[in-house]
């Protein structure tokens, strides 16, 4: 008994020292495919779920200022940007404040089209708002990788 308690410990000793090297980069890549995949569809009208609630979106942020075919082209190149950036490992202060404006944006339907984000406000979302409340993982994210690099460039500086 005594061996499979060892064993057991060693197993979990040597898991939890390779998720400690690993976890970081592991999310900084996951979220940096999640924008560079989502992006990449609001390249091509009709696949992205949330192209007509963004533009919709960003048409009432701007007054009205930006096209939708400019809007779209904008946040698919913003996301695209964000995820590359986290994939890439580099420019990850400039791609950590893209990523939090980004999500600023992303949680503003919430207040601009309630009737379309809940189905009862303001506790059951539609499918569009679920799509938009999952992003509270992704602000999570973006500050434990946010910890790390301001971390290690206020490292830098001493």
């Amino acid at each position: 008994m005594e061996n499979i308690k060892s064993f057991q410990s060693q197993i979990e000793v040597g898991a939890g020292r390779w998720m400690k090297r690993n976890a970081y980069t592991f999310l900084r890549i996951s979220i940096g495919v999640i924008f560079l995949w989502f992006g990449v569809l609001k390249f091509f009208p009709g696949f992205s779920p949330a192209q007509d609630l963004a533009i919709r979106t960003i048409s009432q942020l701007s007054f009205n200022l930006i096209s939708a075919s400019s809007a779209i082209i904008i946040l698919a190149t913003w996301e695209c940007l964000i995820g590359l950036g986290f994939i890439g490992g580099r420019f990850q202060k400039v791609t950590l404040l893209l990523l939090f404006l980004q999500m600023l944006g992303t949680f503003t339907p919430i207040f601009l089209f309630p009737n379309e984000i809940f189905t009862v406000i303001p506790y059951a979302p539609t499918l569009e708002g679920q799509y938009i409340i999952k992003n509270i993982v992704i602000v999570s994210a973006g500050f434990v990788l946010g910890a790390r690099i301001l971390a290690a460039a206020a490292i830098r500086k001493t």
